[in-house]
């Protein structure tokens, strides 16, 4: 009976490596043909021997730097809802890290030294010039915030989109290493490309947005299969404590100006978050926040408020 057992559980087994392998031969050839399709609109360079894309539009004396949250598969388009409303009056530039958007995966390890000194790098590959107005989402606040404590005379200003500081670190829950690592299967074989498209919308709400044409959706998806649960992401949560650490050592940035933009919505902001913000300003010589009743990706149904806040906190440090 055992053996019988046994031999079951190797057809099994199989079985499933064989579907598995079917999954990631389909996800493969269909990730050429989307390549082909969706050429980066923007410029790709070379750091540490890794071709990373930067968009650039617009025209103006400041640059705009747009730096993603962690996960955020497709920041160009992402962050399209609030460039395209500034465009007209600054130029403007999305970083994407090694492992999001166009840019290829690395091996490079994800401390904040390292992780600054590519978006530093890719910036002026591009033939971008400090000083520069941050505009970070989520965890890339640390990294703008060290930037100004670094680099004080490349840092005009940051206008953090519900931004992480040292502090609010510890109040977001951890992640369980085990479900970022079965996300990371389902993506490396395809099985991101079975899910319903109902729950798709509900995992990237941007899909449900009229801020983006139906062809940037298409677009935003097939860089969705290709960038989402990246090795790079997985790595940077194992560097988010100690990246907080590096960051809390250093004074802070107190001449910086900065302007907080805050998610109001209950169920998306841990505990103590706001507070937690508005205390890091309390500490800026010009420092101001506004708390906005969406959630975490505020720059999406916020983008005007935020677009015409912004312009005319930029006014007010000339």
């Amino acid at each position: 009976m055992l053996r019988i057992l046994g031999i079951i559980i190797m057809i099994i087994l199989f079985i499933a490596v064989i579907i598995v392998f079917a999954l990631k031969i389909n996800h493969n050839n269909q990730l050429r043909e989307e390549a082909q399709e969706y050429l980066p609109p923007g410029r790709i360079v070379e750091v540490n021997d890794k071709k990373l894309h930067v968009y650039t539009e617009g025209e103006g004396d400041i640059t705009i730097v747009f730096m993603a949250g962690h996960g955020t598969s497709n920041p160009t388009l992402d962050f399209k809802p609030l460039w395209m409303r500034m465009i007209d009056d600054y130029r403007i530039a999305v970083v994407e890290k090694p492992g999001y958007g166009w840019s290829e995966t690395s091996n490079s390890p994800r401390d904040i030294d390292t992780m600054l000194e590519e978006t530093r790098k890719m910036l002026e590959l591009s033939g971008e010039k400090a000083p520069y107005v941050l505009f970070p989402h989520s965890m890339s606040g640390l990294e703008a915030i060290y930037w100004a404590q670094k680099y004080p005379d490349e840092v005009k200003a940051i206008i953090g989109l519900d931004p992480c500081t040292p502090e609010t670190i510890n109040l977001i829950p951890e992640p369980q290493k085990i479900q970022l690592y079965f996300m990371y299967f389902i993506s490396r074989i395809g099985l991101s490309r079975f899910i319903p498209e109902s729950e798709v919308g509900e995992n990237l709400p941007l899909m449900k947005s009229n801020e983006i044409s139906e062809e940037d959706k298409d677009q935003y998806l097939a860089v969705f299969y290709k960038s989402s649960f990246s090795k790079d992401m997985l790595r940077e949560i194992n560097y988010l404590k100690d990246n907080a650490k590096t960051v809390a050592k250093n004074e802070v940035p107190i001449n910086t100006p900065m302007y907080f933009f805050i998610s109001d919505d209950q169920e998306t902001s841990a505990m103590g978050w706001k507070e937690a913000l508005s205390d890091y300003l309390s500490n800026i010589t010009f420092g101001k926040y506004m708390q906005l009743a969406t959630g975490h990706y505020v720059h999406y149904d916020k983008a005007d408020i935020i677009a015409e806040e912004a312009k005319a906190f930029l006014e007010g440090i000339k």
